[in-house]
């Protein structure tokens, strides 16, 4: 059965931990994606574990909040990834003192191309306006089956991501079709993972 929704902008405990974790997760992805993992045999960067999780959480803030109130956590968090994005570069480009030894390394491991952050934004938050809504479309026509409307959005909304990502960032590069495959895998490996965590959702905090 579907459960009764918070009124619109109202912002318990639980929905202000959702929030934050979902935005950390973003920031976190965008952190980690410089280094290639390899996962159930297949090679992605290693954001990715991470931020297939921000699919489950927007639907569960999306079940909380209804899709407006996610499209703005949505918005939120391409702010927020902005400003990680603007700030590190400034880090790199401000003078450093002679004792520190590691600029090189800074660069690399943060300093992604304007290329990459550009793929990245755009993919994050068409893929995340979609899910929003793909979300709220399942929701009135599962009967309150939850998961499957988790499911079938995150499986929109995932593959819309990893071929953008993919298509933008490593067109001409690197061959598209094993990243993307391997991309969406991973995804949905950690989306079916995840969730349990719908019926974790304390409505009273």
């Amino acid at each position: 059965m579907s459960e009764e929704r918070l009124p619109t902008g109202t912002l318990t405990l639980a929905d202000t931990v959702l929030i934050g974790l979902y935005i950390g997760a973003e920031l976190a992805a965008n952190v980690t994606e410089a280094k290639p993992v390899n996962v159930l045999g297949l090679t992605v960067d290693g954001g990715t574990l991470i931020y297939a999780l921000t699919f489950t959480l927007i639907d569960l803030i999306n079940e909380r909040q209804g899709k407006r109130g996610a499209q703005k956590i949505v918005a939120a968090a391409v702010a927020a990834n902005l400003l990680l994005a603007a700030y590190v570069q400034l880090t790199i480009r401000l003078p450093y003192p002679s004792f520190f030894e590691n600029q090189a390394s800074y660069e690399q491991i943060l300093g992604a191309t304007p290329r990459i952050v550009a793929a990245s934004l755009i993919a994050f938050f068409l893929a995340s306006l979609v899910d929003t809504e793909v979300y709220a479309w399942l929701r009135t026509r599962t009967q309150g089956y939850r998961w499957l409307s988790v499911l079938g959005s995150n499986a929109v909304a995932t593959l819309l991501d990893s071929v953008l990502f993919i298509s933008l960032a490593f067109y001409g590069r690197f061959p598209l079709l094993p990243l993307i495959v391997g991309n969406y895998t991973i995804k949905m490996v950690v989306t079916a993972l995840s969730l349990p965590l719908i019926y974790a959702r304390p409505r009273s905090w």
